[in-house]
């Protein structure tokens, strides 16, 4: 009886034991479930967070695609204004080329002007011819500004829409001989 008893006694240590180890084990897993529950519970508001920020950088690069597009037709209107002034220049070039001729045309239709009434005036009873009129300088050419300007073309037009000079008098009216009353006069 005796030797039951001991084995009685032993089996009910062992299940006091047991006991012990299963009741520290579930407290273990209760306390291992409340701080899985924690870790969820903060893993759930981090990804609201994170959603939350998913759609403020989505509405940023929607924001960046507008000022990307606003910024590109920025760009081709200020393509389109340097243009319009390389135009501009060109035009002022061209101008300034036509306008060059022109001068050089009407300096030397007054040279030629200059020419045919010198071949008029008589001075104190003499002929013209004791005065030959000055040589003309040579014309200077007229360079272009650029090669490609259509309106460079004009330039010669105004040389040939010049009108050619009156040429002088074969003969000039010399002073009669015979006397004073008779003298030209000057015009």
């Amino acid at each position: 009886f005796a030797v039951v008893a001991g084995e009685v006694r032993l089996l009910a240590q062992r299940s006091a034991d047991a006991a012990k180890e299963i009741k520290s084990l579930i407290g273990d897993s209760v306390s291992k479930v409340e701080s899985g529950s924690t870790q969820v519970l903060a893993a759930r508001e981090t990804i609201t967070q994170m959603v939350t920020e998913v759609r403020k950088v989505t509405d940023l690069v929607g924001e960046i695609t507008v000022s990307s597009r606003e910024q590109s037709e920025g760009v081709g209107q200020i393509n389109a204004a340097v243009s319009q002034l390389d135009q501009a220049t060109q035009q002022n070039a061209a101008l300034v080329e036509q306008t060059a001729a022109a001068a050089e045309s009407m300096r030397m239709q007054t040279a030629r002007l200059a020419e045919a009434v010198a071949a008029f005036r008589v001075e104190s009873g003499l002929a013209a011819a004791a005065h030959p009129p000055a040589p003309r300088p040579p014309p200077r050419p007229v360079t272009p500004a650029r090669k490609a300007l259509p309106t460079a073309r004009s330039a010669p037009r105004a040389h040939a829409g010049a009108a050619p000079a009156p040429r002088p008098a074969a003969s000039s009216p010399t002073p009669p001989s015979g006397g004073g009353e008779g003298a030209w006069e000057t015009f």
